[in-house]
């Protein structure tokens, strides 16, 4: 089993993500890409400097796609820590990064965990 997908099933997939403060440090790039290896699909990009997690996700039409868009968004609003989120016909982007320490965070990986769960379902 995978290190966070082993997180994720210690606390039931109930793990929340918790608001990181800004004297909290990024995660370094060896746990990072440690950490990607346990979320697939999900790309890291740089924006501005920032390292973040991408994913698209597809859908066969608008309704769909913005359907997961407001269950993505209250994931967000239930562990307070918000992604960006593009919403198109039949596609979704979310974006997962950590805004006080301008880069990724652990939290950020669960997030992105339990947005495959909410595909998925």
């Amino acid at each position: 089993m995978r290190l966070l997908g082993y997180i994720l099933w210690l606390n039931g997939v109930s793990e929340v993500c918790q608001t990181c403060r800004s004297s909290e440090d990024e995660l370094s790039a060896e746990t990072v890409n440690r950490l990607l290896n346990d979320i697939l699909n999900w790309n890291l990009i740089e924006v501005e400097g920032a390292k973040q997690l991408e994913r698209h996700f597809k859908f066969v039409n608008f309704q769909q796609a913005l359907a997961f868009t407001n269950k993505v968004a209250a994931l967000a609003e239930e562990a307070n820590h918000h992604p960006m989120i593009i919403t198109e016909w039949g596609r979704v982007t979310v974006r997962w990064w950590t805004h006080s320490i301008n880069g990724l965070d652990r939290h950020d990986f669960v997030c992105a965990a339990k947005t495959d769960t909410i595909f998925k379902k």
